[in-house]
């Protein structure tokens, strides 16, 4: 059915839609009215998290979609997040938080990758779950994240459809059985642990680096901190066409250049100084030695005025006036300050200085495109922006000039360089792992040989498919204990004693004989009953080879062997290979 495939989303780019519960006929009219209502709340309420953040490429947004054929009306938004994947996170985070504050507000969220929430709880999903069937199936509501399940049997649980459902069937199940979908617990840990720390961590991910830029662009990023972001993808994703703009500034000259403190993501000053270019020499940017202490300075201002140069260059010299105009009269922008101030936006600031007044600016700008929506400013572009601040805001060189004495430290910037003890720590943490706890004496020596003979058993009686082995127990079970050292001492009475480990999986004909007779074991420091013990241990491993030989004799392995005699006993690299996997993994 058309509603159960995937839509074809952009790269990098999250989608996200937020439903109204219960689902119920209403008045096309009247259900726009109250959804639109919506977004104006839900965009007031987040402001003071949503107006001081970077983002790569697009914002959070919310517009209204009419609902077409069986997906009801909503609010829908997507933004793209491009080279950096925090942005996305940041988006489930807050999708999370809405659903928390209206909780007759269902989300669903996706990226081009599908279902990337389940991707992140991957080591955690039920059998049943796959991507074939998990469309329309994961919601967040009340702040949780819910899975609806498939039924295990036909007719086991009326209110389930045995096919994937539909959005309506979906927001049904949601209103009436929410206690009975929610995701379990290792699945919520899997994706809350990837926004954790939300929203101090937003600070976490920026970085405050001084740049010798042209006084213009200072002015421009005092009013728009988040132009930074345009001016870095400009320059980072130039191509010849764009430098031709660049071979003789027209707008951001270098004559004008000062020192300034500007305010980067981790993603964006990454981009920025990984990047090695020479300026053309008509440009008038030029670099000192490298050896110069504020080499760095001026290199970073000297990329971004290229991207800024960038982005004006390919504004049409008429665009309207009327897209200079800040929406700030309307009924709703009196809410939405009460609200920043309410939510401490202004961090105590005294009205009318000159930090107020820029937050201030921050904040109207995020009200003009996030929550007034303009139909002019929906068309206005980064360049139209600039050129419209330029005209509009006065800003005196010479008073920039003074603040150079007065900048912030920069922030250091040896996150650069990652150590490779540093990328396995990040893995690891990223994947929900720590280390394995060590293996007591007292285990090893309790250790029963003939629970791994039942548990070979029970594997190996399994059946296996191009998806894997099934694990010899049920989901209810608790999981297997297995000793490693134990396991392999095992093996070693049957192998004899290692003197050194070989890189080469090639075998003599005294490594096939090894196994010819029990003479070789070492039972002598047995009890008695513990011999016995062993040996019919033994004697059942033994039994499984011999299944295993009978197996591979129908196959065309053996023809790769010279003797009868290596064919009957190619159980040997077997075991020979999987201690040495063992030993790699560090369990021996």
């Amino acid at each position: 059915m058309e509603e159960n495939k995937k839509l074809a989303i952009v790269e990098d780019t999250v989608k996200y839609c937020l439903f109204l519960i219960p689902d119920e006929p209403r008045d096309p009219e009247k259900h726009k009215e109250i959804l639109q209502k919506y977004i104006e709340r839900i965009m007031i309420q987040f402001a003071p998290v949503l107006v001081p953040y970077i983002w790569q490429n697009q914002s959070f947004n919310l517009k209204y979609k009419p609902g077409k054929r069986d997906v009801p009306a909503h609010m829908f938004g997507v933004t793209k997040f491009g080279d950096n994947i925090e942005d996305e996170w940041f988006i489930v985070y807050v999708v999370k938080q809405i659903t928390k504050e209206f909780p007759e507000l269902v989300a669903r969220i996706e990226d081009n990758d599908g279902e990337f929430l389940l991707i992140e709880a991957a080591d955690f999903l039920p059998k049943w779950l796959d991507p074939d069937n998990s469309t329309n199936r994961v919601f967040f509501h009340h702040g949780e994240l819910c899975i609806i399940p498939a039924p295990r049997k036909p007719g086991a649980a009326s209110w389930l459809p045995t096919t994937p459902p539909t959005i309506p069937q979906a927001l049904n199940i949601i209103s009436t059985h929410s206690e009975k979908i929610l995701a379990s617990e290792s699945i919520r840990a899997a994706v809350n642990r990837r926004i954790r720390g939300y929203p101090e961590k937003i600070q976490a991910s920026l970085h405050q680096a001084h740049c010798f830029l042209p006084a213009g662009i200072v002015a421009v990023l005092k009013q728009r901190p988040r132009l930074v972001a345009a001016g870095v993808q400009a320059f980072y994703l130039r191509d010849p066409v764009d430098l031709r703009a660049c071979r003789i500034f027209k707008i951001f000259l270098p004559e004008t250049r000062i020192m300034t403190s500007v305010t980067f993501t981790k993603c964006l000053y990454a981009q920025l100084v990984q990047q090695r270019f020479v300026p053309d020499r008509r440009s008038g940017y030029k670099l000192p030695p490298p050896s110069h202490p504020q080499y760095r300075a001026h290199e970073l201002g000297m990329k971004l005025a290229h991207g800024f140069e960038i982005l004006c260059s390919k504004c049409s010299p008429h665009f309207s006036d009327s897209k200079k105009s800040l929406m700030t009269n309307s009924p709703l922008w009196a809410g939405f300050l009460e609200s920043l101030k309410k939510n401490d936006y202004f961090k105590g600031l005294i009205e009318g200085s000159a930090q107020y007044q820029e937050r201030l600016e921050m904040a109207k700008n995020y009200f003009q495109f996030s929550v007034n929506q303009p139909e002019s400013s929906l068309a206005m572009s980064p360049g139209e922006e600039i050129l419209t601040l330029l005209q509009t805001i006065p800003f005196d060189i010479e008073e920039l000039k003074k603040e150079e004495a007065n900048l912030p430290p920069e922030d250091d910037d040896q996150w650069l360089d990652l150590s490779p003890h540093q990328l396995d720590q990040l893995l690891q943490e990223a994947a929900g792992k720590k280390e394995p706890e060590p293996i007591s004496k007292g285990e090893k020596e309790n250790y029963d040989l003939t629970q791994v003979s039942e548990s070979m058993r029970a594997f190996i009686s399994k059946v296996s498919t191009h998806k894997g082995a099934e694990l010899p127990r049920e989901p209810s079970e608790a999981p297997i204990t297995f000793d490693a050292d134990s396991f392999l001492n095992y093996f070693d009475k049957i192998l004899g004693p290692r003197p050194h480990e070989s890189d080469s999986d090639d075998l003599d004909e005294d490594d096939f004989e090894c196994l010819e007779s029990d003479d070789d074991l070492d039972l002598e420091t047995q009890e008695p009953g513990e011999e016995a013990s062993v040996k019919g241990t033994l004697d059942d491993l033994q039994s499984y080879m011999a299944q295993m030989d009978q197996e591979l004799a129908h196959t065309s392995v053996g023809k790769s062997f010279t003797t009868q005699k290596q064919m009957l006993c190619l159980r040997l690299p077997i075991i020979i290979q999987m201690r040495k996997i063992l030993v790699q993994e560090n369990l021996l």
